[in-house]
């Protein structure tokens, strides 16, 4: 028996047990479902493509069949390895708006405002920038520039501030409006995982053990509390007992999964299933949000990683960064980015546009391959959309998949607002700065206006790969945890992770998920009566 049972090892979930064990007066044990994440695929930061999409990685979640979008349905990655996303995702580091977790207070969650989440960001980080009233430079988890650096970047930084986009000296920073470089999770041109980030070397804690390829099938509660967890490890059924928590942190996907599995849902839901009611907590799967968007992509007559990688260019790439960790081989998904309103009366940007001086094709069997031509793309995103979705159980078999319904456009508002977008970003390509290199728009193509461009941003829509929401955090009965993140009516058994989102963040969401591991443990602790070791 462990004190505490920490269960997914991702970007929530390490951050939690590292933050939990430091405490010095706990016992924890990290169960998580996947392998390591020292793989080469995992450390090489252009590598990140060969790991969404493959089952080695990636626990490949279909989706119902989405008519928004024509009836497609999707494969949502969730990462099987330790340090979840943070281990397979495209390393943006973003914190979202201040504006958005005012309304995560605002809306029944006090204590989780921006002023109130900041000083746990700044504690989880150490930011290449350094270190000052809004950024941290003493955290576990490393923020850094982008190492691999093409001019047409900065080009389209300058284009955009031509197009009417104010500068901002730090996105994540006081202002986190209008246009600057993207940082990323990595440290020394590595992807840096929470794993690598909580787990490994000097910080990780004495008291915490992790139990690899051990996933969790059934919570176990016995009057009214938390006891333990049923597992599977190497083909065989396990049990293991908490003395005191078991703190659940395993993707807005599998978290609200284990508690539907476990009893803890809509009891009309689990009747129908046979599973018996532990608690009914009606919002157990509902509330899911993603954000939604899609890319336009143009040719260019100046050097992008597209070109600089052909041939002898790309044995070049791989010496630079074998002996400097620089160049294409440390790539994010992003090298810059913008956050802007398309909408002067909203109360906050609602649109994300993330460049990168590169752009990919789809091949015949539906693979990401670099484009041949130079060229650059643009990924447009809303990133506060209305559309909302659920998660329930197919069966009480605990290895089968969640169904998972989520209309990307159920509101046709959020069209409109990405087709804006797609119209700001053409602009920001006309701009005397960067227009000399464009020579045209491969994707939607020149001839895509009014109701044409409407329709390719439904035929070309993509998800963020970002859900959450389906474990909400609030105040009201519909909540599933409450601020200090303990699920309703059951004691010693907490949520940590994407799924306790009541609103989706602005941009990127991992970084959240890690403040939120990193902040979640100081309300386990306190509902524990125990002094964190390290305050924020």
């Amino acid at each position: 028996m462990v004190d505490v049972i920490v269960v997914g090892g991702g970007s929530a979930g390490c951050a939690m047990a590292a933050r939990l064990a430091e405490s010095g007066q706990l016992s924890v044990l990290l169960l998580e479902a996947g392998k390591s994440d020292t793989t080469l695929a995992s450390r090489v930061p252009a590598l990140m493509s060969s790991m969404v999409q493959n089952p080695d990685y990636d626990w490949r979640l279909p989706t119902e069949p989405d008519p928004s979008i024509g009836g497609r349905a999707d494969l949502w990655p969730a990462a099987r390895r330790l340090g979840g996303g943070s281990a397979i995702n495209g390393m943006m580091f973003v914190r979202g708006h201040a504006w958005d977790y005012d309304q995560w207070a605002a809306q029944g969650a006090p204590g989780w405002s921006h002023a109130e989440v900041l000083p746990f960001f700044r504690r989880m980080e150490t930011n290449e920038r350094g270190s000052d009233a809004w950024r941290g430079g003493q955290g576990p988890q490393a923020a850094s520039e982008v190492r691999a650096r093409w001019p047409i970047t900065d080009a389209w930084i300058e284009a955009a501030q031509q197009a009417g986009i104010a500068r901002s000296r730090d996105l994540n920073g006081e202002r986190a409006e209008g246009v600057d470089h993207a940082q990323a999770s990595q440290k020394r041109g590595l992807r840096h995982s929470t794993a690598s980030a909580y787990l490994r070397g000097a910080r990780r804690p004495p008291g915490l053990a992790i139990e690899l390829e051990a996933q969790a099938t059934r919570l176990l509660v016995e009057n009214g509390r938390a006891v333990g967890v049923e597992y599977r490890q190497g083909g065989a059924p396990k049990t293991l007992r908490a003395a005191r928590a078991v703190v659940v942190c395993a993707g807005a996907l599998n978290s609200p999964r284990l508690l539907l599995l476990s009893g803890l849902g809509p009891a009309a839901e689990l009747r129908a299933l046979g599973i018996p009611v532990v608690a009914d907590l009606p919002g157990v799967g509902r509330n899911l949000q993603e954000h939604v968007g899609t890319h336009i992509i143009h040719e260019v007559s100046t050097a992008t990683m597209n070109s600089a990688v052909r041939g002898l260019g790309g044995l070049a790439q791989l010496l630079q960064f074998v002996a400097r960790r620089r160049g294409a081989l440390t790539t994010p998904i992003g090298h810059a980015q913008a956050f802007v309103r398309s909408r002067p009366e909203l109360p906050a940007p609602n649109l994300q546009i993330a460049f990168a001086p590169f752009a990919f094709d789809i091949d015949a069997r539906s693979r990401l391959v670099l484009r041949a031509q130079a060229s650059i793309s643009q990924a447009v995103f809303l990133v506060r959309p209305k559309s909302r979705g659920s998660l329930t159980l197919r069966s009480a078999q605990p290895l089968e998949p969640p169904r998972i319904r989520h209309q990307l456009y159920a509101d046709d508002d959020d069209v409109r607002q990405v087709a804006e977008g797609l119209a700001i970003a053409r602009d920001i390509v006309r701009q005397p700065a960067l227009a000399p290199f464009v020579t045209a728009e491969v994707r939607p193509g020149p001839a895509a206006t009014g109701e044409a461009l409407l329709g390719y941003c439904r035929m070309a829509a993509i998800p963020g790969f970002h859900p959450v929401g389906t474990c909400r955090m609030g105040s009201d009965a519909g909540a599933v945890v409450d601020p200090d993140l303990k699920v309703r009516g059951i004691e010693g058994l907490f949520v940590a992770d994407a799924s306790i989102f009541p609103r989706i963040t602005a941009g990127n969401t991992n970084a959240t998920c890690i403040m939120i591991g990193d902040k979640g443990a100081a309300h386990v602790l306190k509902v524990l009566g125990i002094r964190a070791a390290v305050s924020p």
